[in-house]
């Protein structure tokens, strides 16, 4: 009796962590959001600039072999930053010293960048958009906080301070901290966060404000005009620098009441957040809604967010955090589920919140997502931005080095692109780049890789593509023959 329990508890892992439904795609987002505000997913506190490196490189590292393509990293939390800003102030979770553009020994978002792009993944600037703090967060920033240097422009609501959307002076400074970040740092995406009213929004003391520039609209459609217009103003300065950067925003989950018989919090009617315009209006390029509910409408939700997408990109948020007994208990399944119809609908991968959550095998989450992401992914293109894919690279060469690992080289067809590469291996000549069991390696930033292959008495086929910034992908060159067996002349 014993070993049958056993054996059926063999047989339920393999169904939870290896899912039936759960065949590789070649192209999707999966992404983490790592979290900098309270030290949560990065750094630990108390360490030596040279140790949150180590850290940070170690992480990435757990995060590439999890097969994830793209990270948030929360360069913005509450008017105080992770990056060298002339505007505002150093987060005290990175260092004490929290002067405006006071001495540190590195970068945080500068170093993120690169160390993510070695690592073929992608990092977007997560930015919290209005919240400001606490009074004891604000009281802490002294005379450099957003509050002290600009009273006019925010409100102290339940507790918290922010920025008021509905003064146009809050979009000039907000746009001052974008260019900031789009202008000195080589990031793929932005993304902001809390670009919304905030809870309890019927409450929220703007009534002067409402009376100075309302004119004849209703308070809530002038809020929600107040957020499209930061919206719009950000989507033309971004794209005028660098078309290429994603901008993109992490809406609440549900976007409007889908059942009038039940009163919903929702991004829409709740907090004026009318993402689904920007995305018909083309002024996101992808949203990342917090689908964070165990409900059976969550399909329904995801859905709705796809019918107005037209053409972007809709990426759910899923809640692993959920797994924590404080907040929720959920079962690995409740995860599992949502991946699954993901994966069936016409969504563009899953995000998850967040990256510790994740990388500590929560619950078992990291397993479960061997059975989701065995192989590399490529990002999805932004064809609405770009829909040219870059020549093929060129010269490919394959061959055994010194140390006997094998070495691919190519050279690129436009060194001015800053193109990516993706590296197949094939059994024939023929490559399908939409197979992902075929992909090797993808997100490459250079034109040469090493690979610890098998020492097998077999031959295989490598080739290679380049993606534009965009993500196109241009066909791949000609494939070079190899043999893998280490005892025979190449």
């Amino acid at each position: 009796m014993k070993f049958v329990k056993y054996l059926l508890s063999l047989i339920f892992l393999s169904l939870l962590f290896n899912p039936s439904k759960a065949q590789d795609k070649a192209q999707e987002v999966r992404a983490v959001w790592f979290t900098t505000n309270w030290n949560l997913d990065w750094p630990s506190p108390g360490k030596s600039a040279e140790d949150q490196k180590k850290e940070l490189c170690r992480l990435l590292d757990e995060l590439q072999r999890s097969n994830i393509n793209t990270i948030f990293f929360q360069a913005r939390i509450r008017g105080d930053v992770f990056y060298k800003s002339d505007i505002e102030p150093w987060s005290p979770y990175f260092k004490k010293d929290i002067t405006v553009g006071s001495y540190a020994p590195y970068d945080p978002l500068a170093y993120a960048i690169q160390e993510a792009h070695k690592r073929g993944i992608e990092c977007h600037a997560w930015v919290v958009t209005f919240p400001l703090g606490t009074p004891k967060q604000v009281k802490a920033q002294g005379r450099q906080s957003v509050v002290a240097k600009y009273p006019k422009m925010t409100k102290l609501h339940q507790g918290e301070w922010y920025l008021d959307p509905g003064n146009p002076d809050t979009r000039t400074y907000l746009l001052r901290i974008v260019n900031e970040i789009v202008s000195n740092y080589d990031i793929d995406g932005i993304q902001f966060d809390y670009i919304r009213y905030p809870e309890s929004a019927t409450k929220f003391p703007d009534k002067d404000t409402f009376a100075k520039y309302g004119g004849s609209k209703s308070l809530k459609e002038w809020r929600r005009n107040n957020i499209t217009a930061l919206v719009t103003d950000i989507h033309d300065l971004v794209k005028k620098k660098k078309p290429w950067v994603q901008i993109s925003c992490s809406p609440i989950g549900r976007y409007r009441n889908l059942d009038p018989m039940r009163g919903r919090w929702t991004a829409y009617e709740s907090v004026h957040q009318d993402a689904g315009l920007w995305l018909q209006k083309g002024l996101m390029d992808a949203v990342y809604p917090m689908l964070y509910y165990n409900e059976p409408d969550f399909d329904k939700h995801v859905d709705d967010w796809i019918s107005m997408s037209e053409g972007r990109m809709v990426v759910p948020g899923l809640g692993v955090y959920r797994l924590l007994p404080s907040e929720g208990d959920w079962k690995i399944q409740d995860i599992t589920s949502q991946i699954d119809y993901t994966r069936k609908s016409e969504s563009r991968g899953q995000a998850f919140y967040r990256a510790a959550n994740v990388l500590d095998n929560l619950k078992g989450i990291r397993e479960a997502l061997k059975g989701y992401y065995k192989y590399p992914a490529k990002l999805p293109p932004m064809t609405w931005l770009d829909n040219e894919a870059p020549n093929s690279p060129l010269d490919m060469q394959v061959y055994r080095d010194s140390n006997g690992y094998t070495a691919i080289e190519w050279k690129s067809s436009n060194e001015s692109e800053g193109q990516t590469y993706t590296v197949y291996e094939t059994s024939t000549e023929d490559c399908d780049i939409n197979n992902a069991a075929s992909v090797v390696m993808t997100g490459i930033r250079g034109n040469k890789i090493y690979l610890d292959t098998e020492d097998a008495e077999r031959g295989v086929y490598y080739t290679v593509t380049a993606s534009d910034r965009f993500h196109n992908e241009s066909v791949p060159c000609f494939p070079v023959f190899y043999i893998l067996s280490k005892n025979l002349e190449k």
